[in-house]
């Protein structure tokens, strides 16, 4: 039985593995969330037998759920897995020395071979209980077994190959009779036919294996620790009773195909995986010192059936020299390494250590490592100690394996029936076409994914690939349900604009013909669609709008024939020594390193075919990278040869698109050297937008100010929004371009007004123009005569200025008059409000003796109350209550002083003995100034009522409980 201690293992063992499992699951970029109930199993799940020796476990062997085991010196124990409950023990019946070095069982289980130490070997078949000596294979240390698995039977193994220590490999047969009783010697035969030979000589035979392929050719399998050999060869059909001495005598004068490796550590292993019962070996796993080499076996091949090989090194951990590997298993898509302390699994699709299952050191070193590919589970024991792995959906991630190894199509296959991984699958694929530029297939898989469909369309856009846009859009369009109308709209709105531009561009181009041709009648039948019809019919007038923006009158008519618009149809029809060799060569490698470094030489001779280079690369080239060839060729040529610089710079700003400073820089200090015209009209066409502006302006206005070129610093002012240097500097320029200057701050009347003044200022001290000076006061109505006035001289008559005054006057006059207006006005209605207050006074309303305060709901008559226009009626008290903590501190502190004023003057007068004349006038006096404090009183807190005024709307988004106390609350309802 397994102890408490084993249990608790396992019991970490899969919490571990279960944590590690969700640990990889996250929240993916699509709009997939894979959600998961229970905890998923670990792919290799390990368990341990409940059996307990009593002896020392020599070997174990398992076949088509049979187990066979060596305990102790003499003892063999059977078990058939189906049956755990009736093991059978066989005693070996020797008296010697000897010890069981290995053992061989078929792949029905019957057949088991118990090779000794001491070069003997026994038989002993599932249907008997006695051991016997295989007499003719005396002498010889078996080392491995090739069963025959297409003739072998249950009381006979046909034709088998066997494999010694000394190199040497026989072929044998064993047959056991009817009765289960062998005959005189179960042995059959025993020949050798064939010696394995390295580089020192013959070589201990590790494994053998025996296949069959398509029209009668078989193939076997050999290793040394050094080598693996393939024999290769047709047994005639009906002779394979005979054996393999035919396929081994075709290399009796040469050597097999071999494939071998320089390190070794004493041995090797391989490990085959079958599929399904009953078929060939689909892949093998050898085991040897440089590593494991795996492949696949394709039995098409005439000579080699190894395929697709590649060595996988081992983990870093593992040191051939202190804890070389034992065993090894091959599973699906993995292969199992054991070690004296523990177990590692390797994928074999990218030779990472997926999976390592330590040992406790109380079970003792590992010994052997096997699989039963019948029922493919993995078994393992110590000397005291067995475990069993069950293998379970072992593909359940490889198809992340396959989607990292961009073999797209394999990943969709294992997981086509998971979606939200299918989902990340597309998503990857459509990014790798993306990235090698195969931008049409890249859109088809985004369009099957659910990531974000801005994302993928900006992506398409950056890249400039319209045609892969489009697509992509059609293909979203496609998917989308009838009642998606607003994605619809959308799409088809998006791909009409696309559809436009691509074939404006197109139609300007005559050796695009055909495509253009192929695209127009693609778009024609987007629109005559009867799946967008409807769309289009209700968004008609916005397609409209795009085909009148593109200038297209051919499908604007095409399109109105469609909506049946036949209105807008009639009423269109009414109205470059050797240096070209060099360029060549550059021109046919396109390599952009070697442009380079050769243009700085290539541009001194052959200046305009350098050029035209440059720009048949298009964005290949990093223009940056260019800058120095350029600098060093303007600063030695003439004028004229400086233009090819600009032509090309032009080029990577205008059909490039270059936004690099340093590229704008530079052309601008060309145009600054030899083109002044074209500098005004490419700081004008970069805008006045400082945020979109790619060119340094400070370097600029630099520039331009050494030069002498006024007007692109005076733009450039405006630019920085500089306005009193930009008016300053052209005044030196022209009086006009100052004008358009001082207008530019909209929003700053004072600023506006202080630039005009310089203008006004300029025009009548340095031109002495009255006239001008005048018509700056009509461009500007900020400025008044007044603020020119200190301007003139004294000498300055005024019948230059005198009209200008009167208007300046008149103004004043009707200014005057509108004031006098406006407060006659304020005058009646101060006093039509001062009726209405007065109005309000005398209003009253009847209160019946049973209405109730709308705040406490008890009699309203029993106290002092206020009653309000729209029928609420409040006691005093209970109005204060509710208003006072609504009212802000300085209304709340002038009320508090108005309450104590109040119960100031309602206290008794504490003198009985005044005359009866001066206690009346105090009397007077004292009810006057209480019925202000209450008239006071009143319009702080009945000035509105407290559930139809402004204070009923101010509390809509307070809670109904008070925060501080809302604990307490809630404590009282438990």
């Amino acid at each position: 039985m397994a102890s408490i201690l084993d249990e608790y293992e396992d019991s970490l063992y899969r919490s571990a593995a279960a944590q590690h499992s969700r640990a990889s699951v996250g929240i993916p970029h699509s709009g997939y969330v894979n959600a998961r109930l229970e905890k998923e199993t670990p792919i290799f799940n390990k368990q341990r037998i409940d059996f307990a020796p009593p002896e020392r476990i020599n070997s174990l062997v398992v076949s088509s759920n049979q187990l066979c085991m060596s305990l102790g010196k003499d003892t063999l124990l059977r078990i058939d897995l189906g049956k755990p409950d009736e093991p059978n023990q066989v005693e070996l019946g020797r008296k010697d020395e000897a010890k069981v070095y290995k053992m061989f069982l078929d792949h029905t289980g019957s057949h088991l071979l118990i090779a000794l130490n001491t070069s003997e070997c026994l038989y002993l078949n599932r249907s008997v209980q006695k051991v016997r000596a295989l007499s003719r294979w005396k002498g010889h240390l078996i080392e491995s077994v090739g069963w025959n698995k297409f003739l072998g039977t249950e009381t006979n193994t046909g034709p088998i190959l066997v494999g010694t220590a000394q190199g040497q490999i026989f072929e044998a047969e064993i047959s056991v009779s009817e009765g289960s009783l062998f005959s005189t010697n179960p042995d059959q035969y025993f020949r050798q036919v064939y010696t394995l030979e390295e580089e020192s000589g013959p070589a201990p035979v590790c494994c053998l294996e025996i296949e069959r392929g398509i029209e009668g050719k078989f193939f076997i399998i050999a290793t040394t620790q050094k080598r693996l050999f393939q024999f290769v060869g047709k047994v005639p059909e009906g002779t394979e009773q005979q054996g393999f001495s035919s396929i081994f005598a075709l290399h009796a004068d040469h050597l097999p195909s071999f494939r071998e490796f320089p390190a070794s550590f004493g041995f090797s292993e391989i490990a085959f995986y079958t599929p399904k019962l009953r078929s060939n070996p689909r892949s093998f796993a050898w085991m040897m010192g440089n590593g494991v080499l795996y492949g696949t076996l394709d039995y098409s091949r005439p000579d080699s059936i190894l395929s697709d090989e590649r060595v996988w090194v081992y983990p870093s951990d593992i040191d051939i020299t202190v804890n070389k590997p034992i065993s090894i298993v091959l599973t699906q898509f993995h292969f199992l390494l054991l070690l004296p302390d523990r177990v590692k699994a390797v994928c074999t699709l990218n030779g990472q250590v997926v999976f390592q299952d330590m040992f406790l050191e109380k079970f003792g070193l590992l010994t052997r490592m096997i699989k039963d590919p019948t029922v493919q589970q993995i078994w393992i024991h110590t000397e005291k100690v067995v475990f069993r792995y069950h293998v379970q959906r072992e593909s359940r991630d490889v198809w992340k394996m396959y989607m990292n190894m961009n073999k797209f199509d394999l990943a969709k296959e294992y997981c086509k029936d998971r979606p939200e991984c299918l989902d990340i699958v597309l998503a990857k694929e459509a990014e790798h076409c993306f990235q090698n530029k195969r931008y049409l297939d890249s859109a088809k898989c985004y369009a099957l994914t659910q990531n974000y469909f801005e994302e993928i369309a900006l992506k398409f856009i950056e890249a400039k690939q319209e045609e892969a846009l489009m697509e992509f859009l059609i293909k979203k369009l496609s998917n989308l349900k009838p009642s998606e109308k607003t994605q619809t709209t959308l799409l088809t709105t998006w791909l009409t604009e696309l559809y436009l531009n691509w074939l404006g561009i197109l139609e300007g181009d005559p050796s695009q013909r055909n495509l253009y041709l192929d695209t127009r009648e693609k778009f024609r039948t987007f629109l005559s669609s009867p799946k967008n019809k409807d769309c289009l019919f209700n968004n008609r007038a916005s397609i409209y709008e795009l085909l009148a923006s593109h200038g297209d009158t051919e499908h604007m008519v095409y399109f109105a024939v469609i909506m049946q618009d036949y209105e807008r149809v009639v009423a269109h029809h009414c109205q470059h020594d050797e240096y070209d060799e060099a360029l060549n060569v550059l021109s046919r490698h396109r390599d952009e390193k070697l442009f380079y470094k050769f243009s700085p030489v290539l541009i001194q001779h052959i200046p305009k075919k350098v050029v035209d280079a440059w720009i048949s690369m298009g964005s290949r080239l990093d223009a940056r990278n260019l800058i120095p060839a350029l600098v060093n060729y303007s600063q030695s040529a003439s004028t004229q040869q400086i233009n090819e610089a600009i032509r090309y710079m032009e080029f990577c700003v205008y059909q490039l698109e270059e936004t690099q400073q340093a590229i704008h820089n530079y052309l601008l200090s060309l145009y600054a050297l030899c083109r002044p015209d074209s500098l005004l009209s490419y700081l004008e066409q970069a805008g006045t937008n400082p945020n979109r502006i790619h060119y340094d302006l400070k370097y600029a206005l630099r520039l331009c100010a050494e030069h002498g070129h006024h007007h692109a610093c005076v733009h450039i002012y405006k630019v920085m929004e500089l306005y009193e240097e930009a008016v300053d500097l052209a005044l030196q320029v022209d009086v006009d371009l100052a004008k358009s200057c001082a207008d530019l701050p909209e929003d700053d009347e004072e600023l506006r007004k202080k630039l005009w003044l310089k203008i006004a200022r300029h025009v009548v001290q340095e031109e002495k123009d009255v006239k001008k000076a005048m018509a700056c006061l009509s461009s500007c109505a900020l400025l008044k005569i007044e603020d020119v006035l200190p301007f003139f001289p004294d000498f300055v008559t005024i019948d230059h200025f005198k009209e200008a005054i009167c208007n300046s006057l008149e103004d004043y006059n009707k200014h005057i008059e509108e004031l006098k207006r406006e407060m006659e006005e304020a005058t009646q209605s101060a006093k039509r409000i001062r009726e209405d207050i007065q109005e309000m006074r005398n209003k009253y309303g009847s209160v019946e003796p049973q209405e109730k305060c709308a705040a406490c709901d008890f009699p309203l008559l029993n106290r002092p109350f206020y009653l309000f226009l729209c029928g609420h009626m409040f006691h005093y008290d209970c109005l204060l209550q509710a208003v006072f903590p609504n009212l802000p501190a300085y209304k709340q502190a002038k009320l508090e002083d108005l309450q104590k004023k109040l119960a100031a003057t309602s206290q008794p007068s504490k003198s009985h003995h005044r005359p009866k004349d001066t206690d009346t006038i105090s009397l007077g006096k004292g009810q006057q100034s209480r019925e202000q404090i209450k008239a006071d009183i009143d319009d702080i807190v009945a000035a509105e009522c407290v559930y139809c005024g402004e204070l009923m709307i101010r509390s809509i988004d307070k809670p109904f409980i008070d925060p501080q106390k809302y604990e307490e609350e809630m404590q009282s309802w438990l």
